[in-house]
């Protein structure tokens, strides 16, 4: 991981928010390369869940609604994580995402260490009980540590357990409440009048215009509606980088279909839907999983959740959610607002409210993703390279144009002209500083998948030289057979 983060500032991926002021916590700049990228990303799946579908039609929303939306919804009520204070360091966690262990050696219980949750817990707790109990663990091994979220402590466990901050047994409160939602002010007014809230999802956005979007369109249910956007939760921790931010954007859909539909199977068709687009951009299956969610963990009103996981650095985690929602969102809003958001079917002369299913993804744990899995070292011509296999849809440079000799008049009048032919259909760079060699390893760590190269051959016969990322292979074109295989790389079938 301390190397994607490094390659993501060092090369214009991803940058710490007003970071001359010292930053900001959970908040993120995209770079030059990076908001290439992810354009890519939201372009790539805008074009699978609504250009390509007859069924589905797209939506884009206001960050800021009438607070009375979050009211029906549940989240002004209910949008909320458990949360500790270190009373002694001021330090705030999610109760959910803190850890302790009972330390015990021979039954004897010597205390509880905590830790924030991670890919190996049950090792960093044990090295935690041997530094902190050296003598009694020195040459006995504790009993097995069994971890569990400081959410599920008991009055008299709380009093026990250590601050991950200080070390200090007896420092954090009691779990309670805290709402994720971001508050503002609409207008010039101060008082509760004006409060607003900035969206923590963008689903909401897409329900209260459900009789707008039927009433435009000549669609029918089952269809979709899909919206990508920004939205802000003020995470108590947000950490591993990109992964859990206060503010991100969601590819959202909300597919609906009838009351009594084949629920089930429409679920089931759209994990594997969304599970075939990550593979079709390189995401590597190893890293792919999924997770049922049991019935006992399930939201009241959902029917069904699966996430898409994804084993990034720091553990495996959600991805993605493919939720079957029920109807509780449109009926929470045909009753708070008093609109009618009943469907209308014109065949059968019957009125209801559809229920959806919901396939919603983070595009920054998207991004993340992608660069965990296109991340690669390996050796080329003796030398170590950095290179982001990235799919070619997805890489945010296309291909670069190189002049054999940057002093060569000729060959550089010859690349630039290649390269303003190539720079009008895709995302070219043009590098002609630095040995050939030393050009394409800087390609090769930004993941660009295709580099040409203009030589004195070019000069005699109009060919030039593309060679490919991944292998280091090189093959010798026509300006035709150039584009061509361009065109069959680099645009979507």
């Amino acid at each position: 991981m301390d190397a994607i983060l490094s390659l993501c500032r060092r090369r214009g991926f991803v940058f710490p928010s007003s970071e001359i002021y010292g930053g900001i916590g959970g908040f993120f700049d995209y770079g030059p390369l990076g908001c290439e990228m992810k354009r890519n990303i939201k372009n790539l799946w805008w074009r699978e869940m609504v250009q390509l579908r007859e069924d589905v039609v797209g939506l884009d929303c206001s960050t800021i609604m009438n607070p009375k939306v979050w009211e029906a919804s549940g989240h002004v009520a209910g949008f909320s994580d458990p949360m500790v204070d270190c009373r002694e360091s001021g330090m705030r966690y999610r109760a959910d995402q803190l850890f302790f262990a009972a330390v015990r050696r021979e039954g004897e219980l010597l205390g509880y260490v905590s830790l924030l949750e991670g890919p190996d817990m049950a090792t960093e707790a044990l090295q935690k009980a041997k530094k902190r109990w050296p003598k009694e663990l020195s040459s006995n091994c504790p009993n097995p540590i069994s971890l569990r979220p400081v959410s599920e402590a008991t009055e008299e466990e709380l009093a026990q357990i250590p601050s991950p901050a200080t070390d200090t047994v007896g420092t954090l409160t009691a779990p309670r409440s805290f709402n994720l939602m971001f508050r503002t002010q609409v207008g010039a007014l101060s008082d509760g009048a004006a409060t607003a809230y900035l969206r923590p999802e963008t689903a909401q956005g897409i329900f209260v215009n459900f009789q707008n979007v039927l009433n435009s369109s000549r669609i029918k249910v089952p269809f979709g509606i899909a919206q990508i956007g920004r939205a802000f939760r003020n995470e108590i921790t947000p950490r591993n980088f990109l992964f859990r931010s206060r503010e991100f954007e969601q590819m959202e859909l909300e597919y609906f279909i009838e009351p009594d539909a084949d629920w089930q199977t429409l679920h089931g068709q759209w994990v594997e839907t969304r599970l075939r687009w990550y593979r079709s951009l390189g995401l590597r299956e190893e890293l792919l999983g999924t997770d049922v969610h049991p019935k006992e963990k399930l939201a009241h009103y959902s029917r069904a959740c699966t996430d898409i996981t994804f084993r990034y650095p720091f553990g495996e985690h959600e991805l993605e959610g493919i939720a079957a929602r029920g109807n509780f969102d449109l009926s929470c809003h045909q009753e708070h607002s008093g609109k009618s958001l009943e469907y209308f079917e014109e065949e059968s002369r019957r009125r209801y409210l559809p229920h959806v299913i919901e396939p919603s993804v983070g595009v920054d744990r998207a991004f993340l993703a992608f660069l965990c899995s296109a991340y690669d070292e390996d050796e080329m011509d003796g030398e170590k390279r950095t290179i982001l296999r990235l799919h070619p849809h997805l890489a945010p440079i296309k291909l670069s144009v190189l002049p054999l000799l940057k002093n060569r008049p000729e060959l550089v009048t010859a690349a630039r002209e290649i390269f303003q032919k190539l720079q009008r259909r895709w995302n070219v760079a043009w590098d002609a500083s630095g040995a050939i060699g030393r050009r394409y390893r800087r390609m090769d760590e930004i993941g660009t998948p295709f580099a040409v190269t203009v030589d004195f051959e070019s000069l005699e016969n109009g060919t030039v030289t593309l060679r490919f990322r991944d292998t280091g292979e090189q093959a010798r074109l026509s300006a035709e057979e150039l584009t061509a295989e361009l065109q069959h790389q680099l645009d979507p079938a």
